[in-house]
């Protein structure tokens, strides 16, 4: 999927490099509103407010490393592991400004939506942009090896 959608237009391989990952967000941006149905129309109703937000956040979890895992292991780009950073500081921005544009939008105030951060209230949330950055430095690394030397070299990708 992430390789057709950047092979069927003509661009130069840097722009393709950033648009990869884009795609691979994307995805995990339709699971994560899939997942949102999914939470309201069957977990809560049949275990409740609390354990319904654990479950769908441990399944949100589970479908970003999917993804992430998909996306490294088929990728044709090698990142470097500054690259590689950036990638997942760039989804955990664009998603964690995505919920804060949606609270706006349906008029949630914006104490609701940080209150989902607060660990010490209990709340779980917080898993989610932790995986999406630690999934880019979990996955481009360790499905090839350090091509570079040292800590910041490129990733060669498919290396078996």
């Amino acid at each position: 999927m992430f390789n057709q959608f950047t092979r069927s237009f003509d661009l130069p391989a840097p722009v393709k490099k950033i648009l990869r990952p884009l795609v691979a967000w994307a995805a995990m941006a339709v699971l994560a509103v899939a997942n949102g149905v999914f939470r309201e129309l069957a977990i809560i109703p049949r275990i409740g407010e609390y354990p319904g937000h654990v479950v769908s956040t441990a399944l949100l979890v589970a479908a970003i490393l999917a993804v992430a895992y998909a996306y490294f292991a088929r990728t044709p780009d090698a990142y470097t592991v500054r690259e590689l950073a950036a990638i997942g500081l760039g989804w955990m921005v664009m998603t964690v400004g995505f919920e804060f544009l949606v609270g706006y939008a349906e008029g949630t105030p914006v104490s609701v939506t940080l209150g989902q951060y607060d660990v010490l209230a209990g709340q779980v949330w917080i898993l989610v942009p932790v995986t999406l950055v630690a999934a880019p430095l979990l996955f481009g690394r360790s499905r090839g090896r350090d091509a570079g030397g040292g800590g910041d070299g490129a990733v060669a990708q498919g290396a078996k």
